[in-house]
């Protein structure tokens, strides 16, 4: 049996550790940029589900896959097998097929540096202290603005210096962007700090870059940075619509990534009635026992 001092030591050390990592983790959240949060209604929208299915499979499968994803389980969010045969199945595939992507790997790093991702369960993985990997997936993709220095001519706001451009700009249209950033100017010798700079780095609607740097002369500003977007421009879609858009998109990819999550929720209130039931029976059970030996 433990001493109570090497329990004591125990707890002690499991709390210490709880703490300092709660530490680390609200620090490298608090790096990241503010996320938007994601409709969470859509999730029970069978219309807005499959509207985002078609998305998925019309924009995102070109390039990237999700293969633990089979097209037959869109009968999940109430389509037909004859529905996703039509209008979601192409080049000769199967519906118990698993959604692969066309693109080989070697064309993917030649053209994006990188080969995509999978996105079976990507609405889990970029889950955070900031928020759902939901919320994050949903301001990232309404988040792209020109930028006429990278290789794709589109930056992310939410993803610097992503290698994805911008699949969707024809709904969203070009969105330019003001970053400005406050930095201290330091010796190059000795390192000290005398004054601070202020950086204004602006990115029209076309992607044009314009950077302007001026010395800072009054006012106690902090260091740091401060990205703004400027409106979509050009889109088939208002801002409005393309939020829809987007919205369903990630409801479906939310969906796909936890595919069994509303029979599981259903399942787990009739375990928990039924538990509140045994425990409602072995409580009056007990007292009938116990009331004849007194």
């Amino acid at each position: 049996m433990k001493s109570p001092v090497f329990i004591r030591r125990l707890v002690a050390t499991l709390a210490a550790a709880v703490a300092l990592g709660a530490g680390v983790h609200g620090q490298a959240a608090g790096e990241g940029a503010a996320l938007d949060r994601f409709p969470v209604d859509k999730l029970s929208n069978l219309p807005s589900l499959q509207d985002g299915a078609r998305t998925f499979v019309n924009y995102c499968l070109n390039c990237h896959s999700a293969s633990m994803m089979r097209y037959n389980r869109l009968r999940d969010v109430g389509l037909t097998e004859a529905q996703i045969t039509g209008n979601l199945l192409f080049t000769g595939k199967k519906v118990g097929d698993l959604m692969q992507t066309a693109m080989r790997p070697n064309d993917a790093k030649e053209w994006f540096g990188a080969q995509p991702p999978d996105l079976s369960v990507i609405a889990r993985a970029r889950s955070s202290a900031e928020g759902s990997g939901a919320d994050w997936l949903y301001t990232y993709l309404r988040s792209y603005y020109r930028d006429s220095t990278r290789a794709t001519g589109w930056n992310n706001a939410v993803f610097p210096d992503v290698a994805m451009p911008h699949a969707l700009w024809e709904w969203q249209g070009s969105r330019g962007a003001t970053i400005e950033e406050i930095k201290a100017v330091k010796d190059a010798k000795t390192g000290d700090a005398h004054g601070l700079t202020r950086t204004i780095v602006t990115f029209d609607n076309a992607g044009n870059r314009l950077e302007k740097t001026e010395k800072i002369e009054s006012g106690h500003p902090h260091e740091g940075a401060k990205l703004t977007l400027t409106p979509a421009v050009g889109g088939s879609m208002n801002q409005a619509a393309y939020d829809e858009k987007v919205a369903n998109l990630v409801g479906y990819l939310a969906y796909m990534s936890d595919p069994s999550a509303k029979t599981r929720l259903r399942l787990g209130v009739w375990v928990l009635m039924f538990l509140g039931l045994l425990v409602f029976l072995t409580w009056w059970l007990n007292r009938e026992y116990w009331k004849d030996i007194k």
